[in-house]
């Protein structure tokens, strides 16, 4: 019998190179993922930093309770106040305000975009939440100094209509591009099986939309609130245009200056202990927006549970 010769079988090895430079190229990217993610946690830590070694020593100096309690902003008198009590209320009825109206309105526009509008109408709708969120503050500001300002002072009778209610009316408008759209994914990511089942069982379309659908959704449209809330306490420019920004204890037609505004308004002029305390508000309002944050990101993580 002859032998039969058996080929040689020749093992390429480019496809070994690839795995080995497929592997070395991984390794690289997860350093790099790291390392911008240790960078943006680094941001948070040296701006928390900074803000501590800058607030505390006016803090400390005025005292906590006269600082967090007071009731009179007089940094310029004779006998110089501090009391950023006027400001912290101002900034939380003028959030509160702006969360009251925006966000309904905010949820009803994302319904309208997902369950009821047309492509065509919804593509222009669309279009046009997507603008607003690309409009300057200043513009929001200069729009309610035109428009809202003069309609509340002529409708109410008042003297002057820069007040908190047109600031709650300016941030209402300003939070709706975030409500939209982070609600409109929520309701998009919802299972049309939940509907389907839903009118199935004889329920309207709009019983489906209020009792199944915006509740299947309900971790995302809360996560819309944390960002309508952050975008509404943070704000500066336009609430300066249209609050009046006079240091006054808040009333709902009356002027009122916001934490926000008390730094931006004060810090190209001030010197001294009053530079000092305006890093201290800068501190309170960045403590308070992230006290915010937390208990808003629990209650999303138990409705996630």
């Amino acid at each position: 019998m002859k032998s039969e010769t058996i080929p040689a079988v020749h093992i390429q090895q480019k496809p070994l190179r690839r795995n080995f430079s497929a592997e070395i190229f991984e390794k690289i990217m997860r350093v790099l993922f790291s390392v911008c993610g240790f960078i943006a946690v680094g941001f948070v830590v040296v701006i928390t930093i900074f803000l501590i070694i800058s607030g505390v020593p006016a803090i400390k100096e005025i005292g906590l309770t006269e600082f967090l309690f007071g009731t009179k902003w007089l940094p310029t008198a004779d006998t110089p106040k501090y009391g950023i009590m006027p400001f912290v209320l101002s900034s939380v009825y003028g959030t509160f305000g702006a969360i009251l109206i925006g966000v309904p309105l905010g949820i009803l526009c994302a319904v309208f975009l997902t369950k009821i509008s047309g492509k065509r109408i919804g593509g222009a709708v669309s279009g046009a939440v997507n603008l607003m969120a690309g409009i300057p503050s200043v513009v929001y500001g200069l729009v309610g100094m035109i428009v809202i300002v003069p309609t509340v002072r002529e409708n109410f009778g008042l003297p002057d209509g820069a007040n908190l209610f047109s600031a709650i009316l300016v941030l209402a408008v300003m939070i709706l591009p975030s409500v939209i759209s982070v609600s409109e994914t929520a309701l998009n990511a919802v299972p049309k099986e939940f509907e389907e089942a839903s009118l199935a069982l004889g329920a309207t379309k709009t019983e489906t939309i209020f009792k199944v659908t915006i509740p299947a959704a309900k971790s995302g449209i809360l996560a819309a609130v944390v960002l309508g809330v952050g975008r509404a306490i943070g704000e500066a420019m336009a609430v300066m245009m249209v609050s009046g920004n006079v240091a006054n204890m808040p009333k709902i037609f009356g002027s009122v200056r916001f934490l926000t505004t008390a730094v931006a308004s004060e810090m190209s002029y001030s010197s001294g202990l009053q530079r000092q305390a305006l890093f201290s508000i800068a501190l309170v309002l960045f403590i308070f927006i992230m006290v915010i944050n937390l208990v808003l990101n629990l209650v999303i993580k138990r409705e996630k549970k």
